[in-house]
């Protein structure tokens, strides 16, 4: 079953907000073997609303829509979907009586505004919507189906999760069977990876294919399997999974599709081992990463955010003759603050950063992007300087992924 997303708002087209609902809907309709075959984007405007649906249902048999459903006056989807299934608005009570309640809780008044969200067009069948004040509306005709949906994250994420999946595969009665199995590999190119696995591709059964996910220094090899045999599927792609992961065990580091925060922390749990961290360009990003692991307080002691030279020196106990002589973004600087780590957290690894993540305080010896980065384990210590771009944010996130990467070389070396 093929879908189409439309999302509905100015904030989405001029980046000030970004459309995360559509890429975590696709995975959904993934888990269920439906395919996601286009998003569309479009303003608060009622006729580019139309003819985007128009358009969808030209393709598709189902469209999900989000956005657009807030109670201000550009938050025009009630009243653009009014006039395509030629119907009217009237007031649900049962919204109503939810929406009261909900307010009564909070200690807040009902504006005029807010009542009127209990207005939904006569055409639909309503959804109630218990995390927030926005009904889904559910449009049924002709075979094809509409889901107009808040855009608020965690409001359409109940929605779809705990409604209208269910509905839509009731509704078209495709229980199709889709499985992935994923697995990180490191120290090979992505056309090193595809020589070595030329045979295993060329032999994969009809109903599973091999993709290739490249990011810096990783590379994720995804195994997909589909049909309507569960069963099938699944002792098949398990049996493909382990080829890949024995074809591929030199480089192999993770069998699952994780962060390398993740694969990181599932190696140090393995080996008992704590970590902790000393942040100055990355200022405790690299904590952030390890903490959205769920269980790192297994092996996460916590940070210094080193940011100023004076808590390098006090608190890690980086020596200020070896900043005045090497300068603070350099190998003996984070070479002992990862020493200092160690010892302030009493832990058995360590990562440091020091850096110049821009877009000012860069030098023609170190120019913007320029980032010591050290790891230890043990007595074991390795420290290594990069350079990348000058945008902040990006190099932030660069420096991070580089830490963690570095940190997981260390503990798994290639042969």
């Amino acid at each position: 079953m093929n879908v189409e997303i439309i999302a509905i708002g100015d904030e989405l087209l001029i980046g000030q907000v970004t459309d995360t609902n559509s890429g975590w809907i696709a995975r959904q309709l993934n888990h269920i073997g439906w395919e996601l075959t286009k998003v569309t984007v479009v303003r608060d405007r009622g006729e580019e609303i139309k003819n985007a649906v128009v358009e969808a249902f030209g393709r598709v048999s189902v469209v999900l829509m989000t956005g657009g459903l807030g109670p201000t006056k550009d938050d025009i989807t009630k009243k653009t979907l009014c006039e395509l299934y030629e119907c009217a608005l009237h007031r649900d009570e049962k919204v109503q009586a939810m929406n009261d309640e909900r307010f009564v809780q909070k200690g807040f008044t009902m504006n005029a505004l807010t009542r009127d969200q209990a207005l939904v067009p006569d055409a639909c069948e309503v959804i109630y919507n218990p995390v927030g004040t926005a009904p889904v509306m559910w449009f049924d005709r002709d075979g094809k189906v509409l889901v107009s949906m808040p855009g608020v994250p965690s409001e359409m994420q109940y929605a779809v999760s705990h409604e209208v999946l269910s509905r839509l595969r009731e509704r078209f009665n495709d229980h199709s069977a889709v499985r992935h199995a994923t697995c990180l590999v490191k120290g090979i190119t992505e056309s090193g990876l595809a020589i070595l696995l030329d045979d295993f591709e060329n032999a994969l059964p009809p109903f599973i294919h091999l993709a290739y996910l490249p990011k810096t220094g990783v590379i994720r090899l995804r195994l997909t399997a589909t049909g309507d045999d569960e069963a099938r599927v699944e002792t098949e792609l398990n049996r493909q999974f382990d080829k890949l992961t024995s074809l591929t065990s030199r480089y192999l580091f993770c069998r699952e599709d994780t962060s390398l925060a993740g694969a990181l922390g599932a190696i140090l749990k393995e080996r008992k081992l704590t970590l902790s961290t000393a942040e100055s360009c990355t200022g405790g990003n690299i904590a952030h990463e390890i903490t959205l692991v769920a269980g790192s307080s297994a092996y996460y002691k916590g940070s210094i955010v080193s940011y100023a030279n004076e808590v390098k020196t006090e608190l890690l106990g980086v020596s200020a003759a070896t900043i005045a002589e090497h300068g603070v973004v350099s190998l003996p600087v984070v070479e002992q603050m990862v020493k200092g780590a160690q010892r302030a957290l009493h832990t058995d690894c360590a990562i440091a950063t020091s850096g110049i993540a821009g877009p000012d305080g860069g030098s023609p010896q170190k120019p913007v992007g320029t980032v010591a980065i050290a790891v230890a384990c043990g007595d074991k210590t390795v420290s290594k300087m990069w350079h990348f771009g000058k945008n902040r944010e990006t190099n932030i996130e660069r420096f991070t992924h580089h830490a963690l990467l570095q940190m997981l070389d260390l503990l798994c070396p290639q042969e």
